[in-house]
């Protein structure tokens, strides 16, 4: 089971997500249509990494076709994407390590409770004042990007 996740750097929120069995340009490109869609973000710059599903030519012509800014940092470094890092590492130790599923559906289910109700509406986050993304977001709302 693989997920890809849209993360806005001004508030931390999850503006995008996909899970897929497979690791592929649809799983990336559905995460960036779902950010799309939450935030009409014409001329954002969009930071990935180097794999090959961001490298895709699905992924960069989404990417165009929404007037975003495709950005990659270089090969190999890791402070690069380090707020991703970052979320991954928390996600990993708040939710998958804490039990097994015994199907798909109830580890979606389990990701879609962590992403959508608990990072974004009940984790605090010590880069945003201890307040969660929403509560953030709600008190800036003028300034909104996606990354």
């Amino acid at each position: 089971m693989y997920c890809a996740v849209v993360l806005d750097t001004f508030s931390r929120r999850v503006v995008g997500w996909s899970i897929d069995a497979t690791q592929t340009a649809t799983l990336v490109t559905n995460a960036l249509g779902m950010a799309i869609s939450n935030r009409q973000p014409a001329g954002t710059v969009i930071h990935s990494d180097h794999g090959v599903q961001f490298t895709s030519w699905a992924f960069t012509r989404r990417v165009q076709e929404a007037g975003l800014a495709p950005s990659m940092g270089t090969i190999g470094d890791c402070y690069d994407n380090g707020m991703m890092e970052s979320f991954w590492g928390r996600m990993q130790t708040e939710l998958l390590n804490r039990r097994r599923w015994r199907t798909r559906i109830e580890l979606a289910n389990a990701i879609f409770e962590y992403l959508e109700i608990f990072h974004n509406r009940q984790r605090r986050h010590s880069s945003l004042g201890m307040l969660t993304p929403n509560e953030y977001e709600r008190l800036h709302p003028i300034t909104l990007s996606v990354a």
